[in-house]
């Protein structure tokens, strides 16, 4: 089952393509309606993208993994599947408290996609495994 953005959040995300398409540029009002649903959060991503922070790493098997390099300068891992980011943010803000549909990571990402600036790596399959659960063993370190 694939997870979905609310309906306003999707059909946002497509106008911006379109208009970017169509005039190589993301117009105000369609700014404006991305700090509306996101907060501070989408100048916070849109400084993301600006900076080229995003890296779509990919391996012969069709696995898709982002990585975000925050603005902290800790990278991060989003997997846009099922609408995850390995930041602090996304589990408290959007998975605990549900405030926020998306961390700055996440919509960076989407927002990267929809401008053209997302960096590309390809890497093997055993590769891919071995960064997963390296960050994975990183993280289960800090939480001890």
């Amino acid at each position: 089952m694939a997870v979905t953005l609310p309906e306003v959040v999707e059909e946002l995300l497509s106008d911006m393509m379109a208009a970017v398409r169509e005039n190589a540029r993301i117009p105000d009002e369609h700014l404006l309606s991305l700090k509306f649903l996101f907060g501070s959060s989408a100048m916070q991503a849109l400084d993301l993208v600006d900076r080229k922070s995003i890296t779509l790493i990919s391996s012969p098997s069709g696995r898709r993994v982002y990585q975000v390099l925050g603005s902290s300068g800790k990278t991060y891992t989003c997997l846009m599947s099922c609408h995850y980011c390995s930041c602090p943010a996304f589990a408290f803000s959007v998975l605990r408290k549900n405030e926020s549909l998306l961390c700055k990571h996440l919509l960076a990402v989407y927002l990267s996609q929809i401008t053209g600036t997302c960096q590309q790596l390809s890497i093997s399959d055993k590769q891919l495994t071995n960064m997963l659960l390296t960050e994975e063993e990183q993280d289960q370190k800090g939480t001890e």
